[in-house]
């Protein structure tokens, strides 16, 4: 084994050479310039060791050590002639970022020099130091090593002079401790149990692929006015801030016409990206004042998560070149907007059919019906784990709120595919499966026809909406690594697809024709999930208390909100589908909850910090300001005509002095909080203490400090307002 890496790999969804599109009025004959494609395979390997790894890629099979070395000297060749001079691996820790250590093409030549050198095993594995990254627990400060090891299904690129290797990153023992190993496993075991599926319709499918299309949202503020924000700085939102006179209620920035500066700044992105093989396409206008969008085509999962990542890191590498700072948090303004990652998901064979798309005759229905109706039951069965996977510190402030769908997860199927479920869930199996001669397989549902793709309206509270042909999880904040959710969605939709045909083969065993076999199983699970179902309102009071009472999960803590990931069924479907171990799902709980404790134990400190060293001294000194014109006033005028004149001044005097008084209480409540919840060992427990005890008092602080904003003079203010930080010029 020590000479063999096995990969059970997906073929790379953007590496073949199309014909030029066109971007910016101009074709895009950059497209892939610094991606390793098969177009550069093909120049710069030999013929057997591009066959060989391009087999590797499409149909998982092994890959020789000799051959990684064949690869590793023409990956060389290239990345030096496009001016590189390092290499590194660039993995995805659970940091939620990425993660890279450059080394230079040179070892000594055993005579006082150094030659340029890059061999099969410096590709395939290198060693980072896994006790330096989060981990759980998993490894200890002095048990150091990891490994990183190549993802040849995602192809190296060259960023600046260096090139950059996909890979997985374990530890020493075999662990994850990343995002893309279990990702991979996540996408092998949803193509695994897909095709099982796909059998019962078409004898040559032979592989499924999960898509993913993102759509990244982001802010984007002055560079100067963000380094004026501390807050903004250090946590990525604002921690205080009244809202802006005008913000969003006049709904004139959605779709509207793009600020020039902006546009310079996209175009540049969408160059920067194209080169790197990210197939960019939409770019427009966001809700809220400065908000933006940003979304390419489709592609695989794995290779549309790796883009994401790598899109996020250029943005703000170009914004910085615009004299702009790009906001990924998910809520970094109150009362506006917040900022998702739409997941776009869907299915689809090596024969070029997508699963979650309705067909034309009878028998593609009933396969339409078979795979969505599979993912409800995953949805519904695992909705509180679903919820986790999206959940964070960061996302908790956007649920729920101004658009973004609610902290609880349910579908939206729009009005025709709900009616073709009920249909089906009441017919009789006997008048739905009929054979008619020649006729073959009649679904007696009313018939569902392509149109479907247009005549689905959307409903913006749902967190998990079927679109057409595809379901699109809303959930996802706008930092997030695409990963967590995918790799969670995949993981229930293969595990359910499993137990559906099960139930199926075991039907057919005791005698039942395949269809109404099918038929049988499929109306039991829309019966079963039918409470994941909702159409309306979202956000309303009454379906919080109905989704309560559907059994739905509705808890809006996030530190509880992870307990779903050791939960017996997670853990079950975890394992059995071979994606995470019980000890790298405990791992991932710690890592979560450390993570979330120390997110809010950084926002408390910079609050405090501000409240007391800039808001308070601020207010005092406008406070004197006042005290010393009503002691002027008194002097000059008689206590008669004093007192209309310093009425107003004595009333803000002492609106100052309580809001003064409850922000320097509720500091010092909250550091003795923090002190107290430090002193916890169980990283759960702390994380819930910081919910419970500390985010209330952060809330309070904040209120009584925008009430000083308009209080205190707008000169003596010493932070940007949101008017100034919200409206680019």
């Amino acid at each position: 084994m020590d000479n063999i890496i096995r990969f059970d790999l997906l073929k790379e969804a953007i590496m073949r050479k199309a014909s030029p599109v066109t971007t910016n009025g101009r074709p895009a004959e950059d497209f892939g310039k610094y991606v390793f494609n098969r177009e550069k395979m093909q120049r710069y390997l030999s013929s057997y060791t591009y066959k060989v790894l391009t087999d590797s890629i499409d149909k998982g099979l092994p890959l020789n050590r000799d051959i990684a070395d064949g690869v590793a000297t023409g990956m060389k060749q290239w990345a030096m002639d496009m001016g590189a001079t390092h290499y590194t691996h660039w993995f995805q820790p659970l940091t939620g970022g990425t993660a890279e250590k450059h080394d230079a093409f040179i070892e000594y030549d055993g005579m006082g020099g150094v030659i340029e050198e890059f061999s099969g095993k410096l590709l395939i594995q290198q060693e980072p130091d896994a006790s330096s990254f989060p981990n759980g627990g998993i490894r200890n400060t002095f048990e150091a090593r990891g490994y990183s090891a190549w993802d040849p299904s995602s192809p190296a690129f060259v960023v600046g002079d260096t090139l950059c290797i996909p890979t997985v990153f374990i530890s020493y023992t075999g662990e994850a401790l990343d995002y893309k190993t279990p990702l991979l496993k996540a996408i092998s075991a949803l193509d695994k149990a897909a095709v099982d599926v796909c059998k019962y319709f078409y004898d040559d499918v032979n592989k499924v692929i999960s898509y993913l299309g993102w759509e990244q949202e982001y802010f984007l503020t002055d560079k100067s006015l963000w380094a004026a924000r501390p807050d903004l700085v250090m946590t990525g939102r604002t921690l205080m801030g009244h809202e802006s006179a005008k913000n969003q209620q006049l709904e004139d920035h959605y779709f509207g016409s793009i600020p020039s500066r902006v546009l310079a700044f996209m175009t540049e992105l969408e160059n920067e990206a194209l080169k790197l093989g990210i197939p960019v396409k939409t770019r427009h206008n966001e809700v809220a004042p400065n908000q933006y969008e940003l979304a390419p085509i489709y592609e695989e999962t794995n290779l549309a998560n790796d883009h994401n990542l790598l899109i996020m890191s250029l943005m703000k590498k170009v914004a910085r070149r615009h004299d702009f700072k790009v906001l990924l948090h998910e809520k970094p303004f109150k009362g506006i907007n917040g900022s998702g990652k739409h997941n776009n998901w869907s299915i689809g064979t090596d024969t070029g059919i997508n699963l979650l798309s309705p067909g034309k005759t009878p028998m593609e229905n009933l396969r339409f019906v078979t795979f969505l109706v599979n993912v409800l039951m995953a949805v519904y069965k695992h909705n509180s784990l679903l919820k986790a996977s999206i959940s964070s510190a960061t996302n908790a402030h956007r649920l729920g709120a101004n658009e973004a769908p609610p902290a609880i997860i349910s579908s939206f199927l729009g009005k025709q595919v709900s009616e073709a479920l009920d249909h089906l869930e009441s017919a009789d199996t006997d008048d739905v499966i009929k054979f008619d001669g020649k006729a073959g397989l009649k679904l007696g549902v009313a018939h569902i026809p392509e149109i479907l793709l247009d005549n689905t309206d959307r409903n913006r509270t749902s967190p998990f909406a079927f679109t057409g042909n595809r379901f699109e999880f809303r959930a996802v904040g706008s930092s997030d690594n695409c990963a967590e959710a995918m790799l969670t969605l995949d993981t229930a939709v293969a595990y359910q697809l499993r137990e559906f045909k099960k139930d199926v083969d075991a039907l057919i065993a005791d005698g039942l024709v395949k269809e109404k076999a099918i038929v049988s199983v499929v109306k039991r699970y829309i019966s079963e999930c039918k409470p994941i179902r909702f159409d309306g309102n979202g956000y309303s009071e009454e379906w919080k208390k109905e989704a309560a009472r559907r059994g739905l999960d509705c808890e809006t803590s996030v530190p509880v909100i992870f307990d779903s990931y050791i939960s017996p069924e997670s853990i079950k479907i975890f394992g059995e589908c071979n994606v995470l171990s019980l000890t790298e799902l405990q791992s991932r709980c710690e890592v979560k909850w450390e993570m979330y404790s120390k997110k809010i134990q950084i926002e408390s400190r910079v609050l405090g910090d501000l409240a007391m060293n800039h808001i308070v001294p601020v207010a005092s000194r406008y406070q004197s300001i006042l005290l010393d014109n009503v002691t002027k006033i008194k002097e000059i005028f008689s206590d008669e005509e004093a007192a209309d004149m310093v009425a107003q001044d004595k009333t803000i005097i002492k609106d100052i002095c309580e809001h003064i008084s409850v922000i320097t209480k509720d500091v010092k409540d909250m550091i003795e909080a923090r002190k107290k919840a430090n002193r916890i060992d169980s990283e759960r427990e702390k994380a819930i203490a910081y919910h419970d005890n500390i985010i209330t008092l952060m809330e309070e602080i904040r209120y009584h400090i925008d009430k000083l904003e308009l209080i205190v003079d707008d000169r003596m203010w010493t932070l940007p307002k949101y008017r100034e930080l919200l409206f680019i010029r």
